[in-house]
């Protein structure tokens, strides 16, 4: 039984580096420059393989680059592999980047209706989980307001509440634990705590070593879009702090 499975996925990006040669000069011999916009990519990950089983916590680490973000994107559907394949067996939450499908004319209120339906849910099971998902946010006062006059903060803790009453089986978390101010990072933890407790498989993106060997069963390390190691966390990430420093 398996929830997140990748068989030899690869993903690239193209290189824009040639751009830099000056417009007119790409415009003016634009067959040589597409070609070479062709060759010329970033491999984000290269032949990657693993599983994670239903209810486990894996944490992705890694530095800049090494792919953890582009394999949440690939897990999340956001993108699409060149090579391999992936499956993915239950509903899926992405805490990635948080309130980016808000619409900043539309009221606070108005944004947990679409924000909750680009995520997958019906109006009903929004209007269900209304109250809960305001109550958490703790930001009553404003939801009638704008979102273009919330701070960052606020936009965030708005999406942290609204994705995090989804309901999923895999949970996607990309660097999001330091929403809003230490009394609502303790809710935000407590409330990922309870996810596990129910057994949601959790796939969690961190340069906190600490969240990391804390929080997950099992941890894999990236590097160059390449598996450098895969365990348990007291076993990988000292290798990984013995390799950066």
């Amino acid at each position: 039984m398996i929830a997140i499975r990748f068989e030899h996925v690869s993903k690239s990006y193209p290189r824009y580096g040639h751009l830099l040669a000056g417009l007119k000069f790409s415009l003016l011999r634009f067959s040589e420059t597409f070609r070479a916009f062709k060759r010329d990519r970033f491999m984000a990950l290269n032949d990657v393989s693993f599983e994670v089983k239903p209810g486990e916590s894996l944490g992705l680490i890694g530095p800049n680059g090494s792919g953890k973000s582009t394999t949440l994107a690939l897990i999340a559907g956001v993108l699409r592999p060149q090579v391999g394949n992936i499956e993915i067996r239950g509903r899926v939450s992405p805490l990635l980047e948080l309130g980016a499908g808000f619409h900043p004319e539309l009221t606070g209120r108005e944004n947990i209706f679409l924000n909750g339906i680009l995520l997958g849910l019906t109006r009903r099971e929004i209007l269900s989980k209304q109250d809960e998902i305001i109550a958490f946010s703790e930001l009553e006062p404003f939801l009638d307001q704008p979102v273009r006059t919330y701070s960052s903060g606020m936009v965030a803790r708005l999406g942290f509440s609204v994705a995090a009453h989804l309901d999923p089986e895999i949970l996607l978390i990309d660097e999001v634990l330091s929403v809003g101010d230490l009394k609502f990072q303790a809710k935000c933890r407590q409330k990922l705590d309870d996810f596990k407790r129910r057994q949601v498989t959790i796939v969690l993106v961190s340069h906190s070593l600490g969240e990391v060997r804390g929080f997950c069963s099992r941890v894999v390390w990236l590097k160059s879009g390449q598996i450098v190691a895969d365990g348990a966390p007291d076993a990988v990430v000292p290798l990984y702090e013995k390799a950066m420093a």
